[in-house]
């Protein structure tokens, strides 16, 4: 008797994880085929190059609710402004914290390895405060420098989708402390020894994002090869 009620909690527990399962994946799925329907209106000229900006500041004007708007982050890369599929593995990650000597970890959702490499050289992060309809909310956002002055400003990507008159513009992308916000770092916290050990063993986030990050930029070809590089360095 005893065995026949772990079997029937067992599957009782499998059948709640499996509805739960498919309910998160058909909301991201919605979330994505919005994204999909909305692209136009983000990319009027549809380059996306280096665009991740574009859909943050986007995602942050059109879902109001803090878990939708969590959720949409998820299905872009910040460094290519590639779409992500629903419930992609994200990598676990750390960056400098703006205006500190501290790193914080979290995970970032990627098209491709390489951009997980340039994120964590190029980018850094920094914590913000927004009201949604659920509260005051805090998260870190992924920032880059202000690109607008820059004479070698990349061909590949539309400057006009970021600046005006060699400034951000503010109706486009979202701004903090004059640096560019291109995405979200999720389940952020600053880093602790365990973390920073996990990530410089990782296969990808340790062994190979050294070599990248140590070659020479006219030999980066990989991923979104010297574009993303070029505008945030």
């Amino acid at each position: 008797m005893i065995k026949l009620n772990l079997n029937l909690l067992f599957l009782f527990l499998l059948s709640i994880f499996i509805i739960s399962t498919n309910s998160s994946y058909s909301e991201s799925e919605k979330f994505y085929n919005e994204l999909v329907k909305d692209w136009p209106k983000i990319f009027p000229d549809s380059n996306r190059n280096a665009a991740g900006p574009k859909f943050y500041n986007h995602i942050l004007k059109k879902y109001t609710n803090y878990e939708d708007f969590k959720e949409v982050n998820k299905l872009y890369c910040a460094v290519s402004g590639s779409l992500i599929r629903p419930n992609s593995t994200p990598h676990f990650v750390y960056l400098n914290e703006e205006g500190s000597d501290k790193k914080v970890c979290g995970y970032y959702y990627k098209c491709c390895w390489p951009c997980v490499c340039d994120l964590m050289k190029y980018a850094s992060v920094k914590k913000v405060k927004k009201t949604f309809k659920n509260g005051v909310k805090e998260y870190f956002v992924l920032l880059i420098k202000d690109p607008c002055n820059k004479l070698d400003f990349p061909k590949k990507v539309n400057k006009n989708y970021f600046c005006e008159n060699n400034k951000l513009d503010k109706k486009q992308v979202s701004v903090t402390d004059d640096k560019l916000i291109i995405g979200v770092l999720h389940d952020a916290k600053y880093c602790s020894s365990s973390d920073l050990r996990k990530i410089y063993a990782n296969r990808i986030t340790g062994r190979q994002c050294s070599i990248r990050n140590r070659t020479p930029l006219d030999q980066i070809q990989s991923g979104m090869g010297d574009v993303f590089i070029n505008l945030a360095k």
